[in-house]
């Protein structure tokens, strides 16, 4: 009797001491899979416990609550029936309230799709080294953005070196970002390091276990049915997140399929699209390479650069090499880089206002081959070197730094930042002038 007495004790000690665990925050909170309706909040624990957001429309007041079902470690809250573009202030916790220690955070809803309104974006290129580097890329993008919210954010793949663990994940991602974690959805491509701890054809591994990502077109776009590759909208901008590591990229390839219905639908003023490999560098890689590593760059090239020109992709956005170059409008290159003509570059300027002047589209809204900027931003964790004359590019440095595209109805502007925030490089695309 005593025997059995002891063990409910202990069971009821080792509960409650889960429970307690339960109430400690390991990783989050973090912001996933937005849309003008709904957003995904995503948090981690050192034990189990249950999983309730709390939120509301002022911080005082967090007067709505959404629970999701079990007893988690791994915390994932989907709040629904949001008002779009609406600010919100929420705080995480379980059914007895919000854990000790939980700060309020807030968050801005999508605005509708297709709503002209000014939008920022923020672009890190392999991040993911957890070297001081990485801090002070942030923090220069932190002083310049200053009060002005963040819309979204884009990582460009290598979001977590050497091999894309989950520990590798804590220290180079959620460690270094909490703050924009918590403020701003983040949207993810695959890099090669990710890809080391991931399968994409089974949607199993670290990158796939953290993330929450469309599937079914929850963010607008066309359904791709699997969070390797995915679209999405934010106001009257189209975003492609393409898969160059891990996914058949052949022309008659289930990616590519999806791919050309998805740019075939899209009607929004802009469209731009990302993913890890570049089609055209020359830094710490080379796309002219058509053997061993980089042949993952020259099949994007050949198979996957043709579809966005013809579907009216005004901007293509990689990292990889770790560097920062970026090309004119350009159409219809698909070789190596001493295939390069004049005739490919629509307009040979810097598109710098105070320069030669803004790039400019005559259509507003998807149109092929009127010419696509392509950006390699992938020093947001280190610089690597690289012989850097691509001659596609106008403009390439072995510099630190990170990328912000501002849009504002027919015009984006896009600035390269450095670790000291100086802007060392940016451009402007107008669309709907004949």
């Amino acid at each position: 009797m005593r025997e059995h007495v002891l063990s409910v004790v202990l069971l009821f000690c080792s509960s409650v001491a889960l429970f307690a665990q339960g109430d400690k925050i390991t990783r989050g909170p973090y912001l996933q899979l937005g849309t003008p309706n709904s957003i995904i909040v995503r948090w981690r624990t050192a034990g189990t416990n249950t999983s309730v957001v709390y939120y509301g429309l002022r911080a005082e007041k967090l007067d709505q609550k959404t629970k999701s079902a079990g007893i988690l470690a791994e915390h994932v809250v989907l709040l629904s029936e949001l008002t779009p573009a609406t600010k919100y202030f929420y705080t995480i916790g379980t059914t007895n309230g919000p854990l000790p220690g939980a700060s309020t955070n807030s968050f801005v809803t999508s605005p509708e799709s297709g709503t002209r309104k000014p939008i920022r974006v923020w672009v890190i290129g392999d991040p993911g080294t957890q070297f001081p580097q990485q801090r002070k890329v942030r923090d220069a993008y932190y002083k310049w953005t200053g009060k002005r919210h963040t819309d979204l954010w884009l990582m460009l793949g290598d979001n977590a070196y050497s091999f894309g663990r989950d520990s590798e994940y804590q220290g180079a991602i959620f460690d270094t970002y909490g703050k924009m974690l918590s403020q701003s959805v983040a949207w993810p491509t695959l890099g090669n390091h990710d890809a080391r701890s991931a399968d994409s054809k089974t949607q199993s591994g670290v990158y796939y276990d953290i993330f929450s990502l469309p599937t079914q077109g929850q963010a607008g776009g066309v359904m791709s049915g699997t969070e390797a590759y995915y679209s999405y909208n934010y106001g009257n901008v189209h975003f492609v997140c393409f898969n160059s590591c891990d996914i058949d990229r052949s022309p008659n390839g289930e990616m590519l399929k999806w791919l050309r219905i998805d740019l075939a639908a899209n009607k929004l003023d802009w469209t731009v699209a990302y993913f890890h490999h570049p089609p055209y560098t020359k830094g710490s890689h080379t796309s002219d390479d058509v053997k061993g590593e980089n042949t993952d760059l020259t099949e994007i090239r050949e198979n996957v650069i043709p579809i966005l020109e013809q579907g009216g992709t005004d901007l293509v956005l990689c990292g990889h090499s770790h560097d920062y170059e970026r090309t004119p409008l350009l159409d219809g290159h698909y070789g190596r880089s001493n295939t390069l003509t004049d005739a490919h570059k629509k307009n040979k300027g810097n598109g710098q206002e105070d320069g030669d002047g803004p790039y400019r589209k005559p259509t507003l809204g998807p149109a092929p081959h009127e010419g696509t900027v392509y950006v390699v931003a992938g020093s947001s964790g280190k610089i690597s070197g690289g012989e850097l004359n691509h001659p596609a590019m106008c403009f390439s440095t072995n510099s630190l730094g990170s990328l912000v595209l501002d849009f504002n109805g027919p015009r984006m502007d896009a600035t390269f930042l450095s670790e000291k925030a100086e802007k060392l490089d940016h451009f402007t695309i107008v669309k709907g002038e004949k």
